[in-house]
């Protein structure tokens, strides 16, 4: 039972880390990568325009026709709007690709349950996949609000630190229901492996490490995809940085409304 609860808590770990940062104020880090990129501003996206609310609450609107900095109307050159155009198509990419980066991370999560239930015969993993269910649908109702999707550095924190608390104080609890609700298919599972053991001790041992290696792999596999993901996505954000300030540069209106910064 050990093993089982320990390669369900290990199942989890990949969408704490899907959405990881260190205790550092608005500093963003995907997987085991720091991301050294700064979110200095909020930002609203729906397909007619993108808003980026600064820390003095002044707005920043750019429709695809038309800048307004904080309700006033910018006039702009051609080279300025190409820009700008430029930059807007650069944060449609990017940005929403935080919040899906999170949801496959929890998808995982939930691949591991699954995984770790078929192996140890554990039918009664509602509790679980609740859990996983709630981190989800928390994540999607933070970037996603009223048609818009939407992300600040304070959003962000707050997401985290939520998913972590949920962790922290339901994960166990589900897991020890499940175990509790389960122990008579649990039982079986593992005394059949102790039979295809021969009884014997060490290789029931290594057949239950056999099992939670194939396990883990399968679950590795896909998070490594989510975490080279992660990589270029905080590669991304650098370069997107870079254009920001040139667009800045290029007008100076926008000097207040930079959306992240490298460390």
């Amino acid at each position: 039972m050990k093993t089982t609860a320990a390669l369900l808590f290990a199942s989890m770990t990949v969408t704490t880390s899907a959405l990881a940062h260190e205790q550092k104020p608005d500093n963003l880090s995907f997987g085991s990568q720091q991301c050294d990129i700064e979110f200095k501003s909020d930002i609203r996206i729906n397909p007619e325009r993108i808003q980026i609310t600064n820390v003095d609450n002044q707005h920043m609107v750019y429709d695809g026709q038309q800048l307004l900095v904080d309700g006033e109307v910018m006039p702009l050159t051609a080279a300025q709007q190409q820009a700008l155009d430029n930059y807007s198509q650069q944060l449609r990419s990017y940005v929403p690709e935080v919040a899906q980066i999170a949801l496959d991370g929890v998808k995982i999560a939930g691949v591991a349950i699954e995984e770790v239930s078929a192996a140890f015969g554990i039918e009664h993993n509602d509790a679980l996949q609740q859990v996983v269910d709630n981190i989800g649908n928390n994540i999607e109702h933070s970037f996603y609000q009223n048609g818009e999707f939407v992300m600040g550095k304070q959003s962000f924190d707050e997401l985290g630190e939520d998913i972590e608390q949920q962790f922290d104080e339901n994960f166990e609890q589900a897991v020890e229901q499940a175990m509790v609700q389960s122990i008579g298919s649990v039982l079986m599972a593992l005394g059949s492996q102790m039979v295809s053991s021969g009884g014997d001790m060490d290789e029931f041992e290594q057949r239950m490490e056999r099992m939670g290696e194939q396990i883990e792999q399968r679950v590795e596999l896909q998070a490594a995809n989510i975490e080279q993901r992660a990589d270029a996505l905080c590669h991304s954000f650098s370069e997107l940085a870079e254009q920001e300030a040139q667009l800045v540069s290029m007008v100076p209106e926008l000097s207040d409304f930079q959306l992240l910064i490298t460390k």
